[in-house]
């Protein structure tokens, strides 16, 4: 696995943030708030929900830091966890990456995005008469196939771009990012001049109907609102790329989590300073509709509803980009270390993993194809948690072992903050398995599918190295 090409260490801080920005947000902030009114009946719970969700990601991102300023380096998390536990854990911790999290992500990203292109210019019907066709009763390719075909062309398209070189991606995304930070400033200044409601009735908790907020309802919009927070962990996986990265990723997972946390809070106000929880519970039963669109189309008109649309586009496409420069990552270490396949591990002329960007793509286009990716992301996305509270403890476990190694950032809060995380995920976990048990064994089936493979690998290795005799 000698390549003389190496990874070059040509990002700094600004770019950490702007991958913690771009792989956050997507679509969640234009529309979670709708299931949200639905399930609260509150304006007041609804704010209250969004700050819980950001604090807790915050509080994963403080114990992050901590591992990222110790062990930074290609591959993020795979690498951390590697460290703590061994290399069985963060092989199937890479193997879900590449098999369903990662590349699900970028499918389901391609998809909406394409599907909201669609809904401003109408793309063309093919194979119509195939529509029906299926594979096994499961797998529907042929369903909706322009926008899927479409999808494809997407995720190729920025797959072939961020095989040119990392600051070709890299550079996009920071065009991208202040076209969303612009236009999030927009939302948030056109909801607050053109208010119907004022402060005191946005926050008065007192106004709620009896009994509309439970424990249940809040944990269940919380989780809606968390889903917005995902992806602040991906910024880690290009760590080999980062100009002094165990100093600029902390900084920049912190700065980027607690900054969104704030513009999230912000633009979520300025819904509700002009849509009352009402109007928000009729967007959510309506099915289609979105509630930043309704909200401009209140007082914009046709203007307003382009300018959304527009946005989500924007937004979508920067986060998709950023999935897939950073997404192809994890699987190069891991095949550096004969874990995966060989040819994955290559750099290309332009010192990117070309092979694994590219073999991240195809398997992305397969799941567009098969149509089942937001189901498979539903079955694994609580056993992602798994992994976030195994890092998380990890703070714990190297704090132990590794007590005199220099640590450039030191969680804030250890141990309370740390231990609340790590309970959270647990928490998740299980209540998946009571609430939704058959989504949970899929989703660990899934992960154990990775059992043999681990072994299939771990067997070449030994074959060709001695140096590592952990499991």
């Amino acid at each position: 696995m000698n390549n003389q090409r190496s990874l070059s260490r040509t990002l700094g801080l600004g770019y950490v943030i702007i991958f913690v920005f771009a792989n956050i947000i997507g679509s969640g902030v234009y529309k979670k708030i709708a299931p949200m009114a639905d399930g609260l009946q509150s304006s007041a719970w609804i704010l209250i929900a969004w700050a819980a969700a950001g604090m807790i990601t915050l509080f994963g991102a403080l114990s992050n830091a901590e591992l990222a300023g110790m062990l930074a380096d290609t591959g993020g998390e795979y690498v951390y966890l590697k460290k703590i536990y061994n290399r069985f854990f963060s092989f199937l911790y890479g193997w879900s990456l590449f098999t369903v999290i990662q590349t699900a992500t970028i499918a389901s990203l391609a998809y909406v995005f394409t599907q909201s292109l669609n809904s401003i210019v109408p793309l063309p019907e093919l194979f119509s008469e195939w529509q029906n066709a299926t594979i096994g009763g499961v797998f529907f390719p042929f369903q909706d196939f322009g926008i899927k075909l479409t999808a494809i062309m997407l995720i190729m398209a920025l797959t072939l771009l961020n095989m040119s070189g990392l600051k070709s991606g890299a550079r996009v995304n920071k065009v991208l990012f202040f076209l969303v930070c612009a236009g999030l400033t927009v939302i948030v200044i056109s909801g607050l001049t053109n208010a119907s409601r004022s402060p005191s009735e946005i926050v008065d908790i007192s106004s709620m109907k009896e009994g509309s907020v439970t424990v249940s309802s809040f944990m269940t919009a919380m989780l809606a609102a968390f889903w917005a927070y995902q992806g602040w962990v991906s910024a880690g996986f290009i760590g080999g790329e980062i100009k002094d990265a165990r100093r600029n990723i902390p900084k920049g997972i912190i700065i980027g989590v607690f900054a969104i946390t704030i513009i999230y809070l912000l633009v979520n106000y300025s819904y509700l300073a002009v849509m009352s929880v009402p109007d928000l519970v009729r967007v959510h039963e309506a099915g289609n509709q979105v509630a930043a669109i309704e909200m401009m189309r209140s007082f914009s008109g046709s203007g307003g509803i382009l300018f959304i649309s527009l946005l989500i586009l924007v937004s979508t496409l920067g986060c998709l980009n950023a999935s897939i420069l950073t997404g192809s990552r994890p699987y190069y270490a891991m095949s550096r270390e004969r874990l995966f396949f060989s040819g994955i591990g290559k750099l290309n002329s332009r010192n990117v993993p070309g092979n694994s960007l590219l073999w991240q793509g195809i398997w992305a286009s397969v799941l567009v194809l098969s149509g089942n990716f937001d189901q498979l992301t539903d079955m694994l996305i609580f056993a992602v948690y798994i992994f976030y509270g195994a890092m998380a403890a990890g703070v714990f476990i190297l704090r132990r072992r590794m007590p005199d190694t220099y640590r450039p950032y030191k969680a804030w809060g250890y141990p309370v903050v740390t231990a609340l995380f790590v309970l959270f995920c647990a928490g998740l976990f299980i209540n998946t398995i009571l609430t939704r048990p058959r989504e949970a064994l899929i989703g660990l089936s899934l992960i154990m599918a990775g059992i043999p493979v681990y072994f299939l690998f771990r067997g070449r290795y030994r074959q060709t190295s001695n140096k590592d005799s952990s499991f």
